[in-house]
């Protein structure tokens, strides 16, 4: 199966996967909204950041390469500002993901700390009405709430960090790899003569 996906890319001489990218101008690789703003303070086009995870993402952990073809083919000026963009949009995605992180890690820190405070309290008040001769009602209820109460709470904690941490992690490394990974480019006329346009390839 991982080899029909490879298959579905080019190549190139040394093995690594291409990812192909058309676009008709440089400019079209960014958001429109922030016209203004310098480039390597631009956001990606959301279509072009789908689509680069989710090739990333499909061909695991082959190397690859992004290879950008324009119309008109870009003057060095302007292949810089692509790599460049690329690489900080990514690896500010990057950090956007570290920061929800730090987030998810306190706030279960704390509902963590929460749930052992409430343990104790339990264990406290269970240790305080068995020394009674009769128990009422609601001091079991009350203790036994206690006790549901910081279980569900220490539960809830480690759950969190289980379970939405490695997502994080893997987008982490996946911004990662995109934001290191070489950027080529083509021109046109080379795509033409050479039959290289594939399934692979992302038009904007």
């Amino acid at each position: 199966m991982k080899k029909r996906i490879l298959d579905r890319y080019e190549h190139t001489v040394s093995g690594s996967v291409i990812i192909d990218v058309a676009a008709q101008r440089v400019e079209d690789l960014y958001e429109n909204f922030d016209k203004t703003a310098p480039y390597h303070k631009k956001d990606l086009d959301e279509d072009l950041v789908y689509y680069l995870t989710e090739c990333v993402t499909e061909i695991g952990r082959a190397d690859f390469v992004i290879r950008f073809m324009f119309e008109c083919f870009p003057s060095e000026e302007f292949m810089l500002r692509v790599r460049t963009s690329v690489h900080k949009y990514f690896m500010y995605l990057r950090e956007l993901e570290f920061a929800a992180m730090k987030k998810m890690l306190k706030t279960s820190v704390i509902i963590l700390i929460f749930g052992i405070v409430l343990l104790g309290l339990s264990l406290w008040v269970n240790n305080l009405f068995a020394f009674e001769n009769a128990t009422s009602f609601l001091n079991r209820v009350l203790a036994e709430g206690l006790t549901i109460v910081a279980w569900v709470s220490v539960w809830e904690a480690l759950a969190t960090l289980l379970v939405n941490w490695p997502p994080h992690l893997s987008q982490i490394k996946l911004f990662m790899k995109i934001a290191e990974a070489p950027v080529q480019f083509q021109k046109p006329s080379d795509s033409l003569s050479s039959g290289t346009v594939g399934p692979a390839e992302h038009q904007i």
